[in-house]
């Protein structure tokens, strides 16, 4: 499989394209997984290209981050099936969530942005620094989803609460899936 993106334009792209899967939220991530880990079980070799480009600005990051976060919003109410009052209690916790995450993915973007810089040229022990980074993003946006775990049960019922916590995970893994799945692994095989 190789993938191919160029600027904002194919991250947004590659995002819309989860968003589709997303929007099947009962079976059609199990479907998808699937059919990966087949790939993969059956020792098919996957192959990614450099695709990040360097025509891609800060300024196009933040929009497509901005529109990212509106989508999400979207898919989650959508989803959610909030009382008048739930939603009022809700909303204003997940804005909250929603601005301390940002700081965590702020993290992420910055080490993406890193890795596309260097990833040709990146030595071993650089290579073990990003790893090393990226596993602290990863458990520092853990970390908040537990910090806030108390916070929305407070004001949903424990199984609406599940379900934004199911929601919010697995979106933000489609987004990791699809941008990630669009750079080029540190060792590229010879």
């Amino acid at each position: 499989m190789k993938c191919k993106m160029t600027g904002a334009a194919g991250l947004a792209g590659a995002f819309v394209a989860g968003m589709v899967v997303a929007a099947a939220l009962g079976g059609g991530m199990a479907a998808t997984g699937a059919k990966t880990l087949g790939a993969a079980a059956q020792g098919q070799e996957v192959i990614v290209q450099n695709v990040i480009s360097p025509t891609v600005t800060d300024e196009d990051i933040a929009l497509l981050r901005k529109d990212l976060r509106a989508m999400k919003m979207q898919v989650v109410g959508q989803n959610m099936s909030l009382s008048d009052g739930e939603a009022n209690k809700f909303w204003p916790i997940y804005n909250h969530y929603v601005k301390d995450l940002q700081e965590v993915n702020n993290q992420k973007y910055a080490l993406l942005k890193q890795y596309a810089e260097m990833w040709e040229t990146m030595s071993d022990e650089d290579a073990l620094i990003y790893v090393r980074n990226w596993l602290e993003a990863d458990g520092q946006a853990q970390a908040l989803r537990l910090k806030y775990v108390p916070v929305v049960s407070q004001v949903l019922p424990g199984r609406k609460a599940a379900t934004f916590f199911q929601l919010d995970r697995r979106l933000n893994m489609i987004i990791d899936l699809q941008l990630f799945s669009q750079i080029p692994l540190a060792h590229v095989k010879e």
